[in-house]
C-alpha cells in the first residue's frame, strides 16, 4: 500500500523507450523481427541492395543474387506497385527464388524472411515486414504486394528522422533463414500431394464423420499380425456388403495395393449402417471393442482362432488382502484395453501408479473376511499379464460435478516413446519376458465433447518413420509432432514462438488437440508383430476377386470416358407395343410411371446405319431385309411417334447423322422396328406392297371388362380409305365375329381422345404415319351406367384420363408384423380419400373405415397420420417428390375401430421386457382415453406369454431421463393423461413379490464405462441381508438371463447420487445390502451397449455391427 502512495507522490514512472536495433546488426535485428518458428535453421544470410534515382527506376527489377541454404535468391521489386495494386500507391517487394527453371525436379525450400527498406545514412530508420513460405516451382516468389505506402517513404519520419527514400536513394535489405524440413511437408499446401509416393501408404476416405473409425482402422492395418489374422478368416463364399470379415479384408487389401485413398462405404454397409450412421461420431474404444468381438466370433474354428486374444488381451486381478491375517479374496479378469486417468496425472507412469494404487480398508470401513470377522485390509488392482499389443485409453472425457455434465479433459499428460511396465505387475507374474514397450500409435482427438476430428500417428515398423494418417492423407511427422503436440495443456505452441497477438488463439486451439488412445507393442515382439508383409500372406481368392473387379471398373471407366463417342438407341418392337399400357407406343419420360423395358443398344456415333440395322435384325432374330427402322420424333403436342423410316440408299449414312437429321431434339435415338411379314400366296420383295399412298397406323384395344388398354398391332391403310374400313381388319385380328360393332377413338395427346367418324377418310381425319387409333366393342347406355356406378371407366376417354393421372403408390404396414404385407397400387391423382381407402380395403380385405394412413418423408420414414378428409385428393395426400421417378410411399394400419371413433381413443405402444429385462416385443394398443393403467395392464396380459413361475403381476412404467430409474404409473391413472414418452411393461418377478420385510428392493440400470452413459431398461432387484456379492451376481445373471461368458464381461458398481461420487466397483465379498441406499442410489451394470437404446449425459447411439 505504501508503494502505491509513494508512486502517486512521485508521479507516474517514466516509460522506457525501446531501443531501435540497427539493420546492420544482423543477428540482433533478425532475433527481434523474425520470430523463432521452432524449426532447425539450415542457413542464415543477409543481402543488401542499394537503389539510387528511385523515381527513374523501371516498373519491375530484381536485385543481386545471393546464396542461402544451397539455393539462389534475389529481391523482386515493383517501385510503383505490381499489377495487383493501384499504381503509385504502394511499393511491392518479394523474395524471389532465382532461376527456378534450372532447379532439380520437385525442388522446394522452406524459408523465413524479413524484407527491409532503410534510410541510406541511418540504419535505425527503416520499415520491415516478415513472412515464411514453402518455395516451389509453382510458387517461387513470396512477399508483400502492399509493402508500404509510397508517399510515406518520401516523407520525414517521427522524432526528427529523415525519409526512408532520401534524395531518391534507399537501401533494401533481405534477411533469409532457410529451415530444415525433416518431413518434406513443412508448410505444404497439399495440392497435387501423393501420399503413396511420399510415404508408401494411402489414406481412408471420410464418409461424413468416420474419422474416428479411419484412425482405428489404420492402426489395426499397421498392426501387421492382426492384418494377417483377418486375412485367415475364410470368406470365399461371402458377400462384401453382408460380411464384416470380407469387407475388412477388402479395405486392408486396397490399402496395400491402391495408389489413391480407399473408401469404407462397403465396410459400413457390412456393419448394417445407413448413411445417417456414417454422419454420427462414435467413441473409438467402443468401436474397437464391438469390432473385435465381431471378428473374434468370425475367427472361431479357423486358422485365426485365438489371434485377437493372443495380440490384445491381458489379465488383471482385483483383490482384497487382509493385513493381520492370512486371507485374500481375488478375482481375475481379461482386458482388451486399459482406461487410465488423465485428470491430476502428469504422465503415463503416474496414471499406471494411480491405476494400481492400493486402498486401505480400516476403521469403520473394515473388511468382513470370511472366518476372521472385520479386518484391516488392502484393496486394489494389479496386472498379471500384459498383451503384446497394448491399447491404452486416456480418459479425456469425464463427468464434471460443478457443471453437471460430461466435459473433455485437455490437461497436459505426457507419454514416452518407451515404457517399462514391469513395476505394475503382480509378484507372481512371469518376469522372464521383457515388459519394455515401444510406442506404435497415437490416436488423437481435436475438438470438444460435442464433436471434433480424429487422426492417427503411427510408426509402422522399426525402420519406417512416424506417419500421420489423417483421413485421405498420409504425411511424415517429427518426434515433436508425435509427443509434445499431443500432450495437451498449455505447454508449448504448435509452431514455436508466435507473435503476442496470436498466442492466445494458438493456445486455445492447442488445448483442444491431444492424445486419446495410445498403442504400445512389446519390444521383444515387435519384429514378429510388425514383420514384413509377404505376397503369400494375402489370400489368393481375395486378390483374384479384387483384380476381376478392377478390370470391370476399368472397363466401366473406359466406357464413361468414351461415352461422347456413343449414343443410346432404344427400339420399340411389336411385342413391346402389345405389353405397353399408356400413351404413345412406349413410356420414356413420365415422372409418375417407370419407363418401358425396350431393347437398348450402345452404338458408336460413326457406325454406319446399315451396320447398326444388321445388329438390330440379329437381336430380334429376323432377316435383315425383312425390317426397316422408323425414327420416333417429339411432336409439338408433346407426343412421341414414328415419323419416317430411315432411307437405306446411302451406305455411308451414320447413326449420328440419322439422329441429328431425323430426330434433332433427342439425346437418345428412339426407333420402331417395322417387320415385314411375307405373304403365303404371293412371292414379292419386302415392303413393295406398301406405297406412299399408305399410312402406318397403330391399333390399341380398350377392354372394358378387364379395364385394360394395350397395343394390338400396326396396320397399313390407304390414305383415301374410310376409317370404318378398319372394322373388318380389327374383327379379324381380334377373332371377333364379322360386323361386331366397334367404336374408334384417336389418341391425339393426353387429355385429347376423340371419337372418330367411320365415314370419313383417313386423310379427312388428318391421320398420318405413326398415329394411334383405339377401339372398343360397343356397349349399351345401360352398361355404361353400370360401369360408372362401379367406379369403372366405360370408354377409352375416361380410361385415358385415368392413365394421365395415374400414380404408383407403395403401401407399407406402419407396424412391421409378420402378417402385414407390402404392395403396390395404381391409383388416380384425382381419387379422393374415400376411394383410396376403398381400394386399399379391397386389397387387404379390411373395412376401409378401419384403415389409417400415414404419409412418408423423402427418406421413406413415416410422418404424422393422415386425417380423414373427403375432399382431399390422392395427389394432395402423397405430395410427390420431383427428384427421381420412384413410387410414393404410404403407410397403413389395420384398426379394430373406425378412424372416426379413433378420436376418442389413445394409441399406445408398450415395449414388453418380460421377466428377464429383455425387449421381447412392441405391443400396439388403441384404447379409450378414459381407460386406466389397470385396464392397459389387462390388455398387455392378454398379449404376452408369462414365465412358467409367473406371479401374474406386471408393472407399467416410463424411464427417468438419466436412465437409472423406473417411473411407475398409478393403476388409476387415465390413458388420456399419460405423457408422450416411451412406455414399458415388465413381469414382476416372484422374488420381488415375495420379498421379506427385511429385504431391500433396489433399482438397477445398465451403463457403458461412465454412469452418465446409460442404456437399456432399468429394473428392480431384491438385495438380501448378509448375501455376498458373488451370490448376488448369480441371481442378477439369472434375472437378466445372460450367459457365463457374457456376465464375465460385466462390472458392477454402486452409484451414489449424493455429491456425484465416482462409482464404487464391487468385489465378490462385498455385501450390497449393507450399503445405506439413498432415494436415488442404484446398482449399475457396466457393459457394452448392445441394446441400441442409449440415453443420459453425452449419450450417443450405440455402435452396432451386424454383418
Amino acid at each position: 500500500m505504501e508503494d502505491v502512495i509513494d508512486e502517486k507522490q512521485q508521479g507516474a514512472p517514466v516509460m522506457e523507450v525501446e531501443e531501435t536495433i540497427s539493420v546492420t546488426d544482423h543477428a540482433a535485428f533478425a532475433a527481434k523481427h523474425m520470430p523463432d518458428l521452432g524449426h532447425e535453421v539450415a542457413d542464415f544470410q543477409v543481402s543488401t541492395w542499394k537503389l539510387a534515382k528511385w523515381r527513374t527506376l523501371e516498373k519491375k527489377l530484381t536485385g543481386p543474387h545471393f546464396a542461402c541454404g544451397g539455393h539462389n535468391w534475389r529481391v523482386l521489386l515493383f517501385p510503383s506497385g505490381n499489377s495487383n495494386a493501384p499504381p503509385n500507391e504502394a511499393v511491392s517487394i518479394y523474395l524471389d527464388y532465382a532461376d527456378p527453371q534450372n532447379a532439380p525436379k520437385g525442388w522446394h525450400a522452406c524459408a523465413q524472411f524479413a524484407l527491409v527498406m532503410s534510410n541510406p545514412q541511418d540504419p535505425t530508420n527503416f520499415v520491415v515486414s516478415h513472412a515464411h513460405h514453402r518455395f516451389t516451382a509453382e510458387e517461387c516468389d513470396w512477399g508483400f504486394t502492399r509493402f508500404h505506402d509510397l508517399r510515406k517513404l518520401f516523407n520525414p519520419g517521427e522524432r526528427g528522422k529523415g525519409p526512408i527514400i532520401d534524395n531518391d536513394d534507399t537501401l533494401i535489405t533481405v534477411f533469409v533463414r532457410v529451415l530444415v524440413d525433416p518431413t518434406g511437408v513443412l508448410w505444404h499446401n497439399f495440392m497435387h500431394y501423393d501420399s503413396k509416393a511420399e510415404t508408401g501408404y494411402v489414406g481412408l476416405k471420410n464418409q461424413g464423420a468416420t474419422c474416428y473409425m479411419n484412425s482405428l482402422l489404420q492402426s489395426l492395418y499397421c498392426t501387421r499380425a492382426f492384418r494377417k489374422a483377418v486375412y485367415q478368416i475364410p470368406t470365399e463364399e461371402d458377400t462384401p456388403s453382408q460380411s464384416v470379415a470380407l469387407a475388412l479384408q477388402r479395405v486392408f487389401y486396397n490399402l496395400q495395393t491402391s495408389d489413391q485413398a480407399v473408401g469404407t462405404n462397403e465396410l459400413t454397409r457390412s456393419f448394417g449402417w445407413t448413411s445417417l450412421d456414417s454422419f454420427m461420431q462414435h467413441d473409438v474404444q467402443e468401436f474397437n471393442r464391438v469390432l473385435q468381438e465381431k471378428l473374434e466370433a468370425k475367427m472361431k474354428g479357423t486358422a485365426a482362432d485365438g489371434a485377437i486374444t493372443k495380440l490384445f488381451v491381458g489379465k488383471m486381478k482385483s483383490y482384497i488382502k487382509c493385513v493381520n491375517v492370512d486371507y485374500e479374496s481375488s478375482r481375475g479378469e481379461d482386458f482388451y484395453d486399459i482406461q487410465l486417468n488423465v485428470k491430476g496425472m502428469k504422465n503415463l507412469a503416474e496414471s499406471f501408479k494411480d491405476y494400481i494404487a492400493v486402498e486401505t480398508l480400516e476403521g469403520e470401513n473394515k473388511y468382513m473376511a470370511e472366518g476372521y470377522g472385520l479386518q484391516d485390509a488392502k484393496k486394489g488392482v494389479i496386472f498379471e499379464t500384459f498383451p503384446d499389443v497394448l491399447h491404452l485409453q486416456l480418459k479425456r472425457f469425464e463427468y464434471d460435478i460443478q457443471k453437471d455434465a460430461m466435459v473433455k479433459i485437455n490437461d497436459r499428460h505426457e507419454f514416452p516413446f518407451e515404457i517399462d511396465l514391469e513395476p505394475y505387475l503382480s509378484e507372481t507374474a512371469d518376469r522372464s519376458v521383457s515388459h519394455l514397450y515401444r510406442l506404435h500409435g497415437v490416436l488423437v482427438h481435436s475438438g470438444d465433447l460435442h464433436g471434433g476430428h480424429y487422426f492417427a500417428l503411427i510408426k509402422p515398423d522399426r525402420q519406417t518413420r512416424w506417419l500421420k494418417f489423417d483421413d485421405d492423407r498420409v504425411t511424415p511427422v517429427t518426434d515433436k509432432e508425435v509427443l509434445d503436440e499431443n500432450y495437451g495443456g498449455d505447454g508449448g505452441q504448435l509452431n514455436g514462438i508466435v507473435p503476442v497477438s496470436q498466442r492466445n488463439q494458438v493456445r486455445a486451439a492447442r488445448r483442444m488437440t491431444n492424445a486419446y488412445m495410445l498403442v504400445y507393442i512389446r519390444d521383444s515382439a515387435i519384429d514378429n508383430i510388425l514383420a514384413p508383409f509377404m505376397e503369400a500372406d494375402t489370400p489368393a481368392h481375395l486378390k483374384q476377386r479384387l483384380e476381376d473387379e478392377r478390370v470391370q471398373q476399368e472397363a466401366k471407366k473406359r466406357e464413361r470416358e468414351e461415352q461422347h463417342l456413343y449414343l443410346t438407341a432404344k427400339v420399340i418392337s411389336d411385342k413391346s407395343f402389345t405389353e405397353h399400357q399408356g400413351f404413345d407406343l412406349a413410356t420414356f419420360d413420365d415422372k409418375n410411371w417407370p419407363p418401358s423395358d425396350l431393347a437398348t443398344f450402345r452404338v458408336l456415333k460413326l457406325e454406319t446405319y446399315l451396320t447398326f440395322k444388321g445388329r438390330v435384325a440379329k437381336h430380334f432374330g429376323i432377316p435383315e431385309q425383312h425390317i426397316r427402322l422408323w425414327v420416333l420424333v417429339n411432336r409439338q403436342n408433346k407426343t412421341v411417334r414414328p415419323d419416317t423410316f430411315v432411307p437405306e440408299n446411302e451406305p455411308t449414312l451414320t447413326v449420328e447423322q440419322v439422329r441429328n437429321n431425323m430426330a434433332a431434339r433427342q439425346t437418345d435415338l428412339r426407333l420402331y422396328v417395322d417387320i415385314w411379314e411375307p405373304s403365303p400366296t404371293k412371292a414379292i420383295a419386302p415392303f413393295t406392297d406398301v406405297s406412299a399412298h399408305h399410312i402406318m397406323v397403330f391399333l390399341k384395344y380398350f377392354d372394358v371388362q378387364k379395364q385394360t388398354l394395350f397395343g394390338v398391332s400396326k396396320v397399313y391403310v390407304p390414305r383415301t380409305s374410310k376409317v370404318g374400313d378398319l372394322q373388318g381388319v380389327i374383327c379379324e385380328k381380334m377373332r371377333w365375329a364379322p360386323q361386331t360393332p366397334i367404336k374408334l377413338y384417336e389418341e391425339i395427346k393426353p387429355g385429347m381422345i376423340e371419337l372418330m367418324k367411320p365415314k370419313s377418310t383417313f386423310t379427312q381425319s388428318e391421320i398420318q404415319d405413326g398415329d394411334i387409333i383405339c377401339f372398343q366393342s360397343e356397349i349399351t347406355e345401360k352398361e355404361i351406367l353400370e360401369f360408372e356406378q362401379q367406379g369403372l371407366c366405360p370408354t377409352p376417354v375416361q380410361f385415358y384420363d385415368f392413365l394421365q393421372n395415374r400414380v404408383l403408390i407403395h403401401f407399407r404396414p406402419r407396424d412391421e408384423e409378420k402378417d402385414q404385407e407390402e404392395f403396390d397400387l395404381v391409383l388416380s391423382k384425382k381419387m379422393n380419400y374415400e376411394t383410396l381407402a376403398n381400394k386399399v380395403g379391397e386389397r387387404l380385405k379390411h373395412e376401409p373405415i378401419k384403415l389409417r394412413f400415414t404419409s412418408s418423408t423423402a427418406q421413406g420414414m413415416p410422418k404424422a397420420p393422415l386425417k380423414r378428409a373427403l375432399n382431399q385428393s390422392v395427389w394432395d395426400i402423397i405430395q410427390p417428390s420431383y427428384l427421381a421417378a420412384q413410387p410414393s410411399i404410404l403407410f397403413y394400419e389395420r384398426l379394430d375401430v373406425s378412424i372416426i371413433e379413433l378420436e376418442t381413443k389413445r394409441s399406445i405402444k408398450i415395449i414388453w421386457t418380460g421377466v428377464h429385462n429383455k425387449e421381447e416385443a412392441a405391443l400396439p394398443f388403441l384404447l379409450p382415453k378414459t381407460n386406466t393403467i389397470h385396464d392397459l395392464a389387462d390388455q398387455v396380459l392378454k398379449n404376452v406369454k408369462l414365465s412358467p413361475e409367473s406371479t401374474g403381476k406386471i408393472r407399467i412404467f416410463a424411464i427417468t431421463k438419466d436412465g437409472r430409474h423406473q417411473e411407475v404409473f398409478s393403476p388409476s391413472e387415465m390413458l388420456g393423461n399419460l405423457p408422450d414418452v416411451e412406455i414399458f411393461a415388465e413381469e414382476v418377478s416372484r422374488e420381488e413379490l415375495e420379498a421379506r420385510s427385511e429385504d431391500k428392493v433396489i433399482n438397477v440400470f445398465h451403463y457403458s464405462r461412465d454412469p452418465a452413459r446409460s442404456h437399456g431398461v432399468p429394473f428392480r432387484f431384491v438385495a438380501k441381508m448378509g448375501e455376498k456379492f458373488i451370490d448376488t451376481k448369480k441371481r442378477l445373471q439369472e434375472r437378466i438371463a445372460v450367459s457365463d461368458k457374457e456376465i464375465a464381461k460385466y462390472r458392477f458398481a454402486l452409484i451414489q447420487s449424493a455429491g456425484f461420487k465416482q462409482p464404487t466397483y464391487l468385489e465378490d465379498d462385498d455385501v450390497v445390502y449393507d450399503h445405506k441406499f439413498a432415494a436415488d442410489d442404484v446398482l449399475g451394470l457396466d457393459h457394452v451397449d448392445k441394446s441400441g437404446r442409449s440415453r443420459g449425459l453425452g449419450a450417443e447411439k450405440a455402435i452396432v455391427i451386424k454383418g
